[in-house]
């Protein structure tokens, strides 16, 4: 059976290429009816971010990524957060030091930064000179009955080399002697990341691991720690880095295209998942827009691409918009109207002028909170004039006229309706004696100080004739 895991760390808040590699897992697994565990690597102490686990939790719910093993929902193969599990990684290590694959290490810390700082100076690659790797046995022992502090590090066989096949890209080769013998057990008894992704994966029964391609040349020695500990290799799959738009690399610790910020501003799981699944992988047909149970069904390995991939937040607004264009009145209503109550005070405006202001922009919002942005002009006090809309109202003694009509008119409609509206534009363009443009141009310029717009009858109801008169002086 397929099993994959999304192994997140709860030292930041998740951005695009968390979700992303979440996607890749759940997706491999369940196209082959598999299944997707949820782990959550929180050995960085240091870095624990208060909140981040929950957000976790938060957004494989609200994506739709139900994992079928994790802490919440736990298996027989937990504990499922590696801070619980430090009992197994200690008997591991220690199974690793007896058979001979692993030793421990005395070396101080700041002698180690000073060769490192050395081979810097000398403009060379820096690895661990293997100090204690033949340290006698007994003496280790009596050494670490005394208190001194140690690591566990791995004794890399420095003869031959290591090779295996990455499903996305392909053949990868590392001779042995390039190889550090690095930490499995840092000093204070915590695994180093490395080392607990082997245990975990390996007793998980993992078949799969997904994880970035950053990881692609160090996998040799992860493979050599599953040889040691005698478990079946897993399959690896790296996926293509996801960039931001300058080409730099995305971090937990800054806020670009963070989760958080996304679904609060309005972003649609669904649009994000759809987009997001195009970072990295194609489908073998042009097609677009793909459900989640649609994407299990058509994804594969195959199609995942080698190159990186870069996050534009256009195309993820141009997916959210047709998403929200798609919604049922009702459920875009519901979605949308938080956002227009969080900028404007809605008190005393009828339902009905409500709705019809929300449905209006439906089509050209990319975004639940752009609804406060769109909608400015029917709640502002007044209206601004740029350049070109002052030059155009000076343009033609006829344009003075035509609003001098229109601000008449205006006076003696009784119920501001739409239909009583579009009439009432009508006759202004007999009385003045102009159509087309010069009817319906100065009118909207001097109500929206914009020569583009919606549709001008539902901006003049939408405004309300007081406003309207308002905004002809009156």
């Amino acid at each position: 059976m397929t099993r994959t895991r999304f192994a997140p760390s709860p030292s930041g808040y998740m951005h695009v290429g968390n979700l992303r590699s979440a996607l890749f897992a759940y997706l491999l697994a369940k196209h082959d009816s598999g299944e997707f565990i949820l782990r959550l690597e929180d050995t960085d102490q240091n870095h624990y971010e208060v909140g981040a686990e929950e957000f976790i939790y938060q957004v494989l719910n609200d994506f739709q990524l139900i994992c079928d093993e994790g802490p919440k929902n736990p298996g027989e193969n937990g504990p499922y957060i590696q801070s619980e599990r430090m009992d197994i990684y200690k008997t591991y290590a220690e199974k690793l030091v007896k058979s001979g694959f692993a030793y421990y290490c005395f070396c101080d810390k700041a002698a180690l930064l000073n060769k490192r700082i050395e081979a810097q100076e000398n403009k060379n690659s820096y690895m661990y000179d293997g100090t204690c790797r033949d340290f006698p046995k007994d003496e280790a022992m009596r050494r670490i009955a005394a208190g001194e502090k140690y690591v566990i590090r791995q004794k890399v066989l420095h003869e031959g080399q290591t090779s295996f096949k990455d499903l996305v890209y392909g053949d990868v080769t590392l001779q042995n002697q390039d190889m550090e013998d690095q930490i499995l057990i840092k000093s204070d008894g915590m695994p180093t990341y490395n080392f607990a992704n082997v245990v975990d994966d390996a007793l998980m029964g993992i078949s799969h691991v997904t994880r970035g391609v950053e990881y692609l040349s160090s996998t040799p020695k992860y493979l050599l720690l599953y040889d040691a500990l005698g478990f079946p290799r897993p399959e690896f799959v790296h996926l293509p880095h996801v960039l931001k738009e300058d080409k730099t690399k995305f971090s937990k610790r800054n806020r670009d295209a963070d989760l958080r910020d996304l679904l609060k501003h309005g972003f649609l799981p669904e649009a994000i998942l759809n987009y997001i699944v195009f970072l990295g992988w194609s489908p073998k047909s042009n097609r677009e827009f793909f459900s989640l149970e649609e994407l299990v069904q058509v994804f594969s390995i195959e199609a995942i691409h080698k190159r990186p991939a870069t996050f534009s937040m256009a195309k993820l607004k141009w997916f959210n918009r047709h998403y929200i264009s798609e919604m049922e009145d009702v459920s875009y209503l519901q979605f949308v109207r938080p956002y227009l109550e969080a900028v404007y005070n809605l008190d005393g405006i009828s339902e009905e002028w409500i709705s019809t202001l929300l449905l209006t922009f439906k089509n050209r919002i990319s975004f639940g909170a752009e609804i406060g942005l769109v909608t400015h002009l029917f709640f502002a006090s007044d209206v601004e004039y740029d350049e070109d809309c002052i030059r155009f109202l000076q343009s033609d003694v006829r344009i003075k006229h035509t609003l001098e009509v229109f601000k008449e008119e205006v006076k003696i409609v009784d119920e501001w309706e739409k239909e009583n509206i579009q009439n009432l534009i009508i006759h202004v363009g007999v009385k003045a004696n102009v159509t087309g443009e010069m009817l319906y141009m100065p009118i909207r310029v001097a109500m929206t100080g914009s020569m583009q717009g919606i549709d001008l009858v539902t901006t003049l109801y939408l405004l309300g004739k007081e406003m309207v008169l308002e905004r002809l002086g009156e």
